[in-house]
């Protein structure tokens, strides 16, 4: 397997990681109480933790298709 491969494996998983806690975070925002909201600010905040993830694989996939 060559390192082009493994980061769009890598950045495919970084990107349903990223949709999979934006649809439980929205999921749990409907939700009543106040482990409702904290449950939804958790999901959120690994939302951007995967979406910046993708956005880093990305822009190296991006740098090794310019050389």
């Amino acid at each position: 397997m060559t390192f082009e491969l493994a980061l769009k494996i890598g950045l495919v998983g970084a990107m349903v990681a990223t949709a999979g806690s934006l649809v439980l975070g929205l999921w749990s925002m409907f939700k009543e109480g106040k482990e409702a909201g904290e449950q939804s600010n958790k999901m959120m905040r690994f939302r951007i933790i995967f979406q910046g993830l993708a956005i880093f694989i990305f822009s190296i996939l991006l740098f090794f298709k310019a050389k």
